[in-house]
């Protein structure tokens, strides 16, 4: 498994989980830390989506 393969099948999932884990950190009432960064956590994560994303693994021959 090459990184192309890697970064599709893990990669950029791992990223939207952080994104979406930086959402519920900005709503949730129990934690400041966790909502003082909340924004840095979303934008890394949508940064990592976003490079994540443009890397494509190359077509499968059958």
């Amino acid at each position: 498994m090459g990184f192309k393969e890697l970064s599709a099948r893990y990669l950029e999932p791992a990223a939207q989980w952080v994104m979406i884990a930086g959402i519920v950190a900005l709503v949730q009432p129990w934690s400041l830390f966790l909502h003082r960064y909340s924004v840095t956590i979303t934008l890394i994560g949508l940064v990592g989506f976003i490079v994540f994303s443009h890397i494509k693994p190359d077509p499968k021959e059958d």
